[in-house]
């Protein structure tokens, strides 16, 4: 048996919760990531481990946690890194007070709850749990509070740059099921061009918008086909969407250009350059059919999908360790969305996303089963002695 501590688990989310770490890349004047790095920096502290702070950008500061490993000093590399971030999407909007955290039975309610001060508390429980139990690792474990997740996650691409380790667990919720695979994504635009000209000259004007319009119903097309191909057991179907368009500058004057950005959603293996000509081909074979067609296709930003395999030891760690305290197979699964995960992967860090359940992350009304912490933080516990110990 664990010591792990409901009473101290609860207090530590509700004050986590209770700080606003509101992304500032995504809201202009966000709170930033600055004093819940510097609350969980003490709070490491105090429970007897190492601490400090890597900023990454003024005001943005990654906490970083240590608890040493006896060959840790001598290799420079850690056994395991415990991955979560720090900021959160905005509270506007939200049913309740969103930083005050309140618990209706198992829920516990406020922003960041889920997505994922849980999974912060989890990984720290579970760290706490195994210095309680005096056990001798071998390897160290590193804990990574990481800003701007949710905008362009510099902070995992700073912990990445930064450090090494055999291996790592993300935080993230995922209902403890063992997620080992999941989307990435490519931002693309396309801009087609036409002539501008006084509204009631219909010869002389080129409708750039009118041209986009063939664009759309062709992505459309494409999105459609793609549900025809054999999907990922884990990841389902590769997609596309149009995001947003803008065009035209006036009602009386034939518009000379129109852009539209689209997201791509794409699978573990799939190249992200090859977006971009799939959308090219498009314009070409539009091009044919309508010799005015002009069009400039451009891959604004790509994060690539991720795969662990199963066979890797942090995977089977988590699998053993949560058959013995569950009494049950833990269930894998794949995201839909992307994850810092690819970030670390590439790095050559193989990462497994393992977190607490919850619902409403980013919504009106988000919360996290306090259950689902406290089972996961006992799971991680034993993948971490099985993974670093002596």
């Amino acid at each position: 048996m664990w010591d792990i501590r409901e009473v101290e688990a609860y207090k530590l989310l509700a004050d986590l919760v209770a700080i606003d770490s509101t992304n500032p890349s995504l809201v202009p004047g966000g709170a930033g990531e600055q004093r819940i790095a510097e609350y969980i920096a003490r709070y490491l502290k105090e429970a007897g481990f190492e601490s400090h702070l890597d900023e990454v950008q003024p005001g943005r500061p990654n906490v970083i946690g240590l608890m040493p490993g006896l060959e840790n000093a001598r290799t420079g590399r850690h056994g395991l890194i415990i991955n979560g971030h720090t900021d959160t999407v905005s509270t506007a909007g939200m049913a309740y007070e969103p930083l005050v955290a309140r618990r209706e039975g198992d829920d516990v309610h406020g922003r960041g709850s889920v997505d994922m001060k849980g999974g912060l508390v989890m990984g720290i429980l579970a760290m706490m749990a195994v210095k309680r139990a005096g056990a001798r690792l071998r390897k160290s474990v590193l804990f990574t509070g990481v800003v701007d997740e949710e905008y362009a996650s510099i902070g995992s691409e700073d912990v990445a740059r930064r450090y090494k380790a055999d291996a790592a667990v993300i935080t993230e919720p995922s209902g403890l099921s063992l997620t080992v695979a999941h989307k990435g994504f490519a931002w693309v635009s396309v801009a087609t061009l036409g002539k501008a000209a006084h509204g009631s000259r219909y010869s002389e004007g080129i409708d750039a918008i009118a041209k986009m319009g063939k664009m759309l119903v062709s992505v459309e097309d494409l999105g459609k086909a793609y549900l025809k191909e054999a999907a990922h057991p884990l990841c389902g179907h590769k997609s596309i969407h149009a995001s947003l368009i803008e065009g035209g500058t006036e009602l009386s004057t034939y518009p000379a250009y129109c852009k539209a950005q689209f997201e791509r959603r794409t699978l573990p293996g799939e190249d992200p350059a090859g977006i971009a000509a799939e959308l090219e081909s498009i314009c070409g074979a539009l091009k044919q059919e309508d010799p005015q067609f002009q069009a400039e296709v451009t891959l604004d930003f790509t994060r690539d999908a991720y795969e662990v395999s199963r066979d890797q030891p942090v995977v089977v760690a988590i699998a053993s360790a949560f058959k013995e305290v569950v009494g049950e197979d833990i269930e894998f699964g794949g995201g839909s969305g992307w994850m810092d995960s690819a970030l670390l992967g590439a790095a050559g860090i193989p990462t497994a996303i393992f977190g607490p359940g919850g619902k409403g992350g980013h919504s009106r009304e988000e919360s996290v089963s306090m259950r689902t912490i406290l089972t996961g933080a006992q799971v991680l516990a034993k993948a971490i002695l099985a993974v670093c110990g002596s």
